[in-house]
């Protein structure tokens, strides 16, 4: 029997290092795994669709079925989701400001964030995953309304990026030509900039830029004690022509990422030798089991209904999409049911 050659492009990481290496198969299929950036497989994605199978931004995936069905498309959206969720990450470590412009209040998280009312903040994309949620969790638990902030776009450490695919964006203004939006924030030409990657001028910057919050893991933990929310980034996608042809493909994905994901739980978990390069890698496993539970990177609708809820309330509120859908409606419907003996 010939197995049906599928492409995946995704990124470096230890739950799907099983099927990049083989230790895991997908049945049926014969899995080559391209280990490639998220921004590259996004761009190669959306722009040609290359790949058969691929890592996709969360917002993207929203804002092209959402258009799809603007435009007449109703299922003839480009990609069809299962939920498998290759990145997640809470974001309240992704703000960064200015120190002069916004120096901050210790030990009140609240009036820290409140400054940003009336800030000009510098985003690369608009529509982005990670500046939905900041946009978002800032808005609904800190008081910054979404209409408070002036927006300026550009590339984040090299100058010239631009949204990837055409969105309806609210009132912005593109950073100077050649100009990037690290620069802007370390001479204080930008108050603030929402970003999933660190700016060069924080990294290796002189100390003019800071996190928004002095102990983001606190602020984090307390974020997630209220709301059960480990936001969601990015999500798995299969070409619609490829789905079409072959649904049985949507079922046994989701089989081998869960598969794969089990294998990277495990080697966490083991006492003989360090399975990372991280000296205590083994405890903070721990420490997110106690806090976040056994399964705290899950896949699947139902343990993630309310976090997908979230975001797509989010993703409509700022106009990326025209209304939330219901999460049962974006994945393949053969990820949503068992079969019984």
């Amino acid at each position: 029997m010939s197995l049906l050659p599928i492409t995946l492009a995704c990124g470096p990481y230890d739950r799907t290092r099983a099927l990049a290496d083989g230790r895991v198969k997908v049945a049926g299929a014969d899995l080559r795994y391209l280990t490639l950036d998220p921004e590259e497989i996004f761009f190669r994605m959306v722009t040609h669709g290359e790949f058969d199978v691929s890592e996709m931004s969360l917002a993207t995936y929203l804002i092209t079925r959402d258009q799809a069905r603007d435009n007449g498309g109703g299922a003839g959206a480009p990609f069809v989701a299962i939920p498998v969720f290759p990145s997640r990450m809470f974001r309240h470590t992704s703000v960064y400001v200015n120190r002069d412009r916004l120096p901050g209040t210790d030990g009140d998280p609240a009036a820290t964030a409140g400054a940003l009312t009336g800030a000009t903040v510098g985003l690369a994309e608009y529509q982005l995953t990670a500046n939905v949620w900041i946009r978002g969790i800032l808005a609904e638990h800190y008081g910054v309304p979404l209409e408070s902030v002036r927006y300026r776009t550009g590339g984040l450490n090299s100058p010239g990026r631009h949204e990837k695919i055409a969105i309806s964006l609210p009132p912005s203004i593109d950073i100077p030509p050649g100009r990037t939006l690290s620069d802007m924030l370390a001479a204080g030409e930008i108050d603030a900039l929402y970003s999933p990657r660190a700016p060069r001028s924080f990294t290796t910057g002189t100390g003019s830029v800071r996190r928004l919050f002095a102990d983001t893991r606190a602020e984090e933990e307390r974020y997630f004690a209220a709301t059960g929310i480990f936001p969601i980034m990015h999500v798995i996608v299969i070409r619609r022509a490829v789905y079409e042809t072959s649904r049985w493909l949507a079922r046994e994905l989701l089989t081998a990422f869960t598969a794969a994901k089990r294998i990277a739980y495990d080697d966490l978990a083991r006492t003989a030798a360090l399975p990372v390069s991280l000296p205590f890698a083994r405890e903070e496993y721990e420490r997110a089991v106690a806090t976040m539970g056994a399964d705290y990177w899950s896949y699947g609708l139902e343990p993630n209904r309310h976090v997908l809820s979230t975001f797509a309330r989010y993703a409509a509120s700022q106009h990326l999409i025209g209304r939330a859908p219901d999460p049962a409606g974006l994945f393949a419907p053969e990820t949503g049911e068992e079969f019984v003996i």
